[in-house]
């Protein structure tokens, strides 16, 4: 455990791999959609990431490494030049903002829908998520997904190094994997989305084997310091049950902890909770701890300060928020001066595009704020 985490303050500075951090809290990534539909950054999203550019560090929203790997309509992606240049155009607002920015980089899997993608989605098993998935006309039923060959999964690193490197070229200061929530990488460790008999299925050190090549491959192309991981022990978004958290996790952890990565993200961690208390104990480094405030449920009247407070003194260095930045650009300024938080507006706006529930949130003055120009 790094010795200073149990007693850091919200806003007392702190490095982070590469970077010195103004404060402790991190703005965590959320899929907006409002990203054009071959996956360009618009530039309503350099404004809407401009505006958040007082938090300690920004992950922005999962971008697809390669066109299998999108789960939703109008989602980011990072593989093509296009992109690149889209995400360079957000990178340089937010600095001019004096912000700093992560892109976090997510294979949805059999997350995915031949309308949204123009292909058939892949996964560690022929598995189907058990609900619907959303597509440019309406929610329809998913699809089995093809199983990848061990070729295909070598090839699927390749895509996330080289999407690594293009987040660098974007402008982003590091990378995190993501291994949570359902995804791809968190299919191959959960038991009921892995039935693979493979050197990729079956036991614990299997299951976790994609993970580790992905981040041992992604840390060696652009630098340790530069990559952070994303986890969610326990969490059943998209249909996973891990059937062996309290095994997995310590196994995958340790797995990493010798590679000097940037940090180690952990959604909806708990500080009684032995899994998250694990975790903290065999991981060296930064850890970057995300409560759970009630997904779907308002926010918590002081927007999750407290239960921030409580993951430091846990252990974590930093404290990721999601929705409580989306309602408030100045929530860093708000959390200084105890000023009172907006609550974020019907679920649907999150996703529908625009500017509407997106980047016409107030300021506890009451003003928008302008992005600045890149």
């Amino acid at each position: 455990m790094t010795n200073t985490a149990a007693t850091a303050q919200l806003f007392d500075s702190a490095r982070l791999g590469t970077l010195e951090l103004p404060n402790r809290l991190v703005m965590a990534p959320m899929t907006r959609n409002r990203a054009a539909a071959d996956g360009v950054p618009s530039p309503l999203m350099a404004t809407y990431y401009a505006q958040r550019a007082s938090a300690g560090l920004i992950i922005a929203e999962a971008a697809t490494p390669s066109r299998v790997g999108q789960t939703y309509a109008n989602i980011p992606a990072v593989y093509t030049e296009a992109h690149v240049a889209g995400w360079r155009r957000v990178t340089a607002t937010v600095r001019a903002a004096g912000g700093r920015m992560f892109l976090q980089l997510q294979h949805g899997g059999r997350v995915g829908h031949p309308d949204n993608s123009g292909v058939h989605p892949v996964a560690p098993s022929p598995i189907p998520l058990p609900e619907t998935i959303h597509t440019p006309s309406g929610h329809q039923d998913a699809v089995v997904p093809r199983e990848l060959t061990v070729d295909e999964i070598h090839a699927t690193v390749d895509d996330f190094v080289a999407a690594a490197r293009n987040a660098l070229d974007a402008g982003f200061a590091g990378v995190e994997i993501h291994s949570a929530n359902g995804y791809l990488l968190h299919q191959f460790l959960a038991q009921n989305t892995n039935h693979r008999t493979d050197a990729y299925g079956g036991t614990v050190a299997n299951r976790i084997r994609f993970t580790v090549e992905v981040v041992t491959a992604v840390a060696a192309a652009i630098g340790p310091e530069r990559v952070g991981v994303r986890i969610s022990p326990a969490v059943t978004a998209n249909g996973i049950d891990e059937g062996d958290t309290a095994a997995i996790y310590p196994a995958l952890v340790s797995a990493l902890a010798d590679r000097n990565l940037a940090y180690l993200h952990v959604v909806f961690a708990d500080p009684e909770d032995t899994v998250f208390q694990r975790i903290r104990e065999i991981w060296p480094g930064r850890l970057i701890a995300n409560p759970n405030l009630g997904w779907g449920q308002p926010l918590p009247a002081d927007g999750g300060k407290r239960a921030a407070e409580r993951l430091l003194a846990a252990g974590a260095d930093f404290v990721s928020l999601g929705r409580s930045f989306l309602a408030n650009p100045d929530l860093v300024q708000r959390f200084r001066t105890g000023a009172p938080l907006n609550q974020v507006r019907e679920a649907h706006l999150m996703y529908v595009g625009g500017a509407e529930g997106y980047t016409d949130y107030p300021t506890a003055a009451g003003d928008l704020v302008a992005a600045p120009a890149a």
